[in-house]
């Protein structure tokens, strides 16, 4: 099943790039990026005790197919060669580069009815992190954003809404990145980024400890002040990032991925989307309430895409077992909801460079824990997976759903002055209730 890719898609010399990105990213090393003690240092213990909840994202750059993965055809033109293999869950098939994932199944739900509407990747990535179609002069905040001013506190000293990437040049991700994630919450509630060639935060050397101190609380007290006397939300902002940042500057001469336990590099690694995944994980284990992994853009495979994929494929599946049994084993599951998504789906045919070019019709993705049911696959596609058979979801029934396992209220509105009416869901679109206990 050949077609030509259609008129807008990504250029050739695009899909040059994200393969030498991807190819040079197999070869990272533990030296990424570095912060061991953030997770047993006492000054970050301090957890989100109004939720007890946390989310960890893991953002499939570029967007996985769905052939490949979930929603296998095998035996079909659009299935592709790998076939499929039975799982935990009795009459339900993932893709057999997916073992580790299959013996589990029972563990996550799968939606395998997403449809969306938008072909290109920044636009697509916007739409599905902040959970409605853009509207002209008004920038929605992100899902990280919108949890970390429902659930986190701005006192804390691990940030509400962490976002850990390779940090990759060229690609539409980095612009992604370079737009204002926090929209109108304001920067407070913007992400800190960690990753790539991550310089550790440190103390000025030249300095006294108790002179720094002295310094630091002086600064804090003038600043208090003219907030107050300002009443300035800039100001307040700005002290609140402050903060935070002096929090991870405290206790940066830890900052070694190197000191993570050997046995878990060597699980979840060596790339660093699986490193991340692990940081990721003892992130939530202190309290931080979003954390956010991304790997650049791999998955974006418009050339070879049964090469790429069966490179791919098994490190995610690797990845996500780890994770999820790692949270169970540590009691975390039940409190931290794992997401596992890219922008939307592959074509279910192959152009003429054997590639599957972008496809927001019909696709899956992953997601478990915080309360959730576990095991369900919720929805199908038709026979070649060119549409969902029956009902469908769009992003905002997926934020809806998110909301709601976090004990927040989806069709709440913003609090928003001189600005029009706006929710965290719009339209008062309706969760995905099979998943919901």
């Amino acid at each position: 099943m050949n077609k030509t890719p259609p008129p807008g898609s990504c250029t050739p010399e695009d899909h040059r790039l994200h393969r030498r990105l991807f190819l040079k990213g197999l070869a990272a090393t533990p030296a990424v990026t570095s912060f061991t003690g953030l997770f047993t240092n006492p000054l970050f213990a301090e957890k989100t005790k109004k939720a007890q909840k946390n989310v960890i994202l893991l953002w499939l750059c570029g967007a996985p197919s769905q052939f490949e993965t979930w929603d296998p055809k095998p035996g079909r033109p659009s299935g592709g060669p790998f076939g499929s293999i039975a799982t935990s869950l009795p009459g339900v098939q993932f893709s057999s580069l997916m073992p580790r994932c299959a013996n589990i199944a029972h563990e996550l739900n799968i939606i395998r009815c997403m449809r969306t509407k938008q072909t290109e990747h920044l636009q697509a990535i916007n739409l599905l992190t902040r959970g409605n179609p853009e509207r002209p002069g008004f920038t929605r905040p992100t899902l990280g954003a919108a949890i970390s001013a429902a659930i986190g506190t701005l006192d804390a000293k691990l940030p509400n809404f962490i976002l850990l990437d390779p940090n990759p040049k060229g690609n539409e991700f980095e612009a992604y990145k370079a737009s204002d994630l926090a929209g109108w919450l304001g920067p407070e509630h913007a992400p800190i980024r960690l990753g790539g060639t991550f310089t550790q935060l440190n103390r000025a050397v030249d300095s006294a400890v108790d002179n720094n101190q002295d310094r630091l609380a002086l600064r804090r007290y003038f600043a208090k002040r003219y907030e107050t006397e300002k009443q300035s939300r800039t100001a307040a902002a700005q002290n609140a990032a402050f903060e935070k940042m002096n929090g991870l500057s405290a206790s940066a001469d830890l900052f070694d991925v190197a000191k993570l336990p050997e046995k878990d590099r060597s699980r979840y690694g060596p790339g660093t989307f699986g490193l991340h995944a692990l940081m990721a994980r003892n992130l939530v284990e202190q309290g931080a309430p979003f954390v956010m992994v991304a790997n650049g853009m791999p998955w974006d495979n418009h050339v070879f895409q049964h090469e790429i994929h069966q490179m791919l494929v098994p490190e995610l599946d690797r990845i996500l077992h780890c994770l999820i049994t790692d949270l169970k084993d540590r009691g975390l599951l039940e409190h931290t909801l794992v997401v596992a998504m890219g922008e939307f789906g592959r074509t279910p045919w192959l152009n003429a460079a054997r590639g599957r070019d972008h496809y927001p019709n019909a696709w899956s993705m992953m997601m478990t824990g915080c309360g959730l049911k576990r095991g369900v696959v919720v929805g199908g596609t038709d026979v070649d997976g060119v549409d969902p058979a029956g009902r469908s979801f769009n992003e905002q029934n997926l934020f809806a759903t998110i909301f709601t396992a976090l004990g927040i209220d989806p069709h709440a509105e913003y609090d928003l002055k001189n600005m029009p009416t706006f929710h965290r869901v719009e339209d008062r679109a309706e969760p995905i209730r099979e998943v919901l206990a």
